[in-house]
């Protein structure tokens, strides 16, 4: 095979020990003076993968080269170590990755046409951090819009080899009904309803004489505060004696029905009452 004896050893280890995948051409310039060839070393890779076959991991090939990682089925107790949860992607980040990866490349303004939204800063913004997405050019047309594609940690990421992997959109159109079970970080509106019983009238829940008088009593802080802020000029002294009576009279009258103003502004009546307030100081001073 190679003058290494213990080829499969060295590999083994240091696919355990980098952070990210290894490819070939990373594992043969470990070694120095006569390498091993690309074929022994695929050869070794090889073996690896059936010596997983009974263990608890597996060696999967990326995009960026070959790693070690737990099998999916034990992903449920193995996760248990980190007290961390996981990542929680929104609606939006996700459509709009999934746009990217399957026609790629495009621009924002392009997104944009297909989701009918704006795109977000911070969506745009979270998968460059990440580097799911890179800038691959600008398009030609005025404002020159920068081109996105996806990256080799995009494929990483979600354990893929290349593009092709990369579901059918038939096998997602299939999963659109239940969509709306997955849990993607958004919360959705929940439409409230008053539900009356059948023997209940939305009428019967008013009272008749109550409401006349709330209308009523509106009506004249309607006209107390149009006089405040449009007065006739030759009618300021006769205006203010009205109002204040008005006031006085509307005072009066709100003694005894402390709920009728129960869901008139206070704004309106404070603007109502003060405006009594100072009538009564002006005739207080004279």
């Amino acid at each position: 095979m190679s003058d290494y004896p213990e080829l499969q050893q060295i590999i083994e280890g240091a696919i355990f020990a980098a952070d990210t995948p290894l490819s070939v051409e990373n594992l043969k310039s470990l070694f120095e003076g006569e390498q091993p060839t690309r074929g022994d070393i695929r050869e070794v890779l090889t073996a690896i993968e059936a010596g997983c076959s009974e263990r608890g991991y597996e060696l999967c090939k990326v995009a960026s080269g070959y790693r070690f990682q737990v099998k999916s089925r034990y992903a449920e107790w193995v996760s248990r170590l980190w007290e961390e949860r996981p990542p929680r992607y929104t609606r939006a980040l996700l459509e709009t990755l999934s746009l990217i990866a399957y026609k790629q490349p495009l621009t924002r303004g392009d997104i944009e046409a297909v989701r009918g939204v704006a795109v977000s800063t911070n969506i745009m913004r979270n998968l460059l951090e990440r580097e799911w997405i890179r800038v691959v050019g600008h398009r030609d047309v005025p404002g020159r819009p920068a081109m996105y594609a996806t990256t080799r940690g995009f494929l990483d990421y979600f354990n893929l080899n290349s593009l092709d992997e990369l579901p059918p959109l038939s096998d997602i159109r299939e999963l659109e009904p239940n969509i709306e079970a997955l849990d993607l970080g958004e919360e959705l509106i929940q439409v409230k309803t008053l539900e009356l019983s059948s023997d209940e009238s939305p009428g019967d829940l008013l009272d008749d004489e109550k409401l006349d008088q709330v209308a009523e009593q509106v009506d004249v802080i309607q006209r107390n505060i149009k006089r405040m802020f449009n007065p006739e000029p030759d009618e300021d002294a006769q205006g203010t004696d009205q109002l204040a009576q008005a006031s006085a009279d509307l005072t009066e009258n709100s003694k005894g029905n402390a709920g009728t103003f129960a869901n008139v502004p206070a704004d309106i009546l404070n603007a109502a009452f003060a405006e009594d307030d100072s009538a009564h100081e002006s005739d207080d001073e004279s």
